[in-house]
């Protein structure tokens, strides 16, 4: 059975910094591209970031580029998601997702985690 599990979210001021954690099971990691969605109030969840397999390569949002680093160790099964420089507009439910296609569309992705709260406050 896979399970992602996403740690690390909270609430911190405008300026701050957060680092997200997703912790996978019962798949293997290096078959896997993973990413990071996001989900404000009223909004369609949105990639803010993913990473290849090997985490050779990365895509970034153009919201976050600059802002967000991710990173992977597939020795850990871990995935990373740094986030410096958060805004208000960064509020948002963020998940974990894994893909075994390198894409940026969310129907695509066939795991996901349950979620973990990120609040920047002004």
């Amino acid at each position: 059975q896979v399970q992602l599990v996403e740690s690390g979210g909270g609430l911190v001021q405008a300026g701050g910094s957060l680092r997200l954690s997703c912790s996978a099971s019962g798949l293997t990691g290096t078959n896997y591209n993973m990413a990071w969605f996001r989900q404000a109030p009223g909004k369609e969840r949105e990639l803010a970031a993913a990473i290849t397999r090997s985490g050779s390569s990365t895509y970034y949002a153009g919201s976050v580029k600059g802002r967000f680093t991710i990173s992977r160790d597939n020795a850990k099964n871990t995935v990373y998601l740094q986030m410096i420089s958060l805004k208000p507009e960064d509020t948002a439910v963020y998940y974990c997702a894994a893909s075994q296609l390198w894409t940026t569309s969310r129907r695509e992705y066939d795991y996901w985690g349950q979620g973990t709260q990120v609040t920047a406050s002004t």
